[in-house]
């Protein structure tokens, strides 16, 4: 099993734990954030368009990306694993790391790269920035979100590599 997840101290847990649940409470919270999040991750990683069957010139921010069913659902399907996740992360750490690790596994079959994770971490970061406002996102908060995605995708990354 991962020591990553399971050294993370209760505070890190707890306040990325807190501020989900504010973003939770937006109106579709999981087309609203997974959109924001695939859109910023997109700008910076334009050749990952082409694994949801996009061209590799078209602009994230287009209502062609909005009115995509099939990218709307995985977008929705992406926060809900983020739910998931963050639900098992106190309680259920060996759970969470097997889910992680065949999550990873399944990503090598959709051509994710692992060069794409950093960039999709902080356009996860930068979506829940985005939706909480300044005055609920510090420095700190950042850095604890920073800590718990880097362990999740720690995980994803050797399923990665276990499918290989």
């Amino acid at each position: 099993t991962s020591t990553m997840v399971a050294e993370m101290s209760y505070s890190t847990v707890s306040n990325v734990i807190d501020t989900w649940e504010l973003v939770r409470r937006t109106e579709n919270y999981e087309q609203v954030v997974g959109t924001k999040l695939f859109q910023k991750f997109f700008t910076v990683e334009p050749d990952a368009k082409e694994i949801f069957g996009f061209r590799s010139d078209m602009d994230p921010n287009s209502d062609e990306v909005v009115k995509n069913t099939r990218f709307v659902k995985h977008a929705q399907f992406f926060i809900q694993m983020i739910d998931r996740a963050l639900a098992l992360l106190g309680p259920e750490i060996e759970l969470l790391t097997e889910i992680m690790l065949e999550l990873g596994e399944k990503h090598v079959r959709y051509g994710v790269k692992a060069e794409y994770f950093p960039a999709m971490g902080s356009a996860l970061i930068d979506a829940v920035k985005t939706i909480l406002g300044e005055e609920h996102f510090s420095e700190e908060i950042r850095a604890d979100w920073l800590e718990v995605y880097g362990a999740l995708s720690y995980d994803m990354i050797r399923g990665q590599k276990n499918a290989r």
